[in-house]
């Protein structure tokens, strides 16, 4: 899984971070979203999958290897 996220389309709402604070975070100075792991492992999948389908700017895409 490759996550990807653009911060063109964030709004700063901070429900990726929340879902999964492992793979995400925001920028201190405008709360735009951050990959922290854009290959997350397996254990990981359910909540950023979650966090994409949460997003409410579809800012995040997951992809399939």
């Amino acid at each position: 899984m490759k996550v990807e996220a653009d911060q063109e389309k964030c709004i700063g709402s901070g429900q990726c971070l929340l879902t999964a604070p492992d793979v995400f975070d925001q920028r201190d100075s405008d709360a735009i979203v951050e990959v922290l792991d854009d290959h997350p492992p397996a254990d990981q999948e359910g909540a950023v999958r979650h966090a994409a389908a949460g997003c409410p700017a579809s800012a995040i895409t997951v992809h399939d290897d």
